[in-house]
């Protein structure tokens, strides 16, 4: 799981427990001009990963780290796919973060809450 926070214009992923191991990243932090959006996308998981450069996918119970597809490289951290948030970006490493979080709707509001005050 994973927590999202935003102060000081930088969106921060941090991610928790064991799923720091599985997904070889702790912490990831983003330009808050460099989101685009986020949505809650539950089904998002059923698609195709790609092709893993760290992490852990094992289908059905856990993807998390790196991923590449289509020439885009996306960060999982979703066991729960009821509980997965899809941050968009614009001009990052990543084109998508894609993770569990205790509140989808909680994390949806304040990234829309900070993208709109900023």
């Amino acid at each position: 799981m994973a927590v999202v926070s935003v102060a000081d214009g930088i969106l921060t992923v941090e991610v928790e427990g064991w799923d720091r191991v599985w997904a070889l990243r702790s912490r990831i932090e983003i330009p808050l001009r460099h989101v685009r959006g986020a949505t809650l996308d539950p089904g998002i998981v059923r698609e195709p990963k790609g092709v893993k450069s760290g992490g852990t996918h094992v289908p059905g119970v856990i993807v998390a780290g790196t991923f590449r597809r289509d020439g885009e490289k996306v960060f999982w951290d979703v066991k729960n796919p009821e509980k997965a948030v899809v941050i968009e970006l614009a001009d990052e490493a990543y084109a998508r973060l894609v993770v569990e979080v205790a509140d989808p709707r909680e994390t949806l509001a304040l990234v829309e809450r900070a993208l709109r005050d900023a």
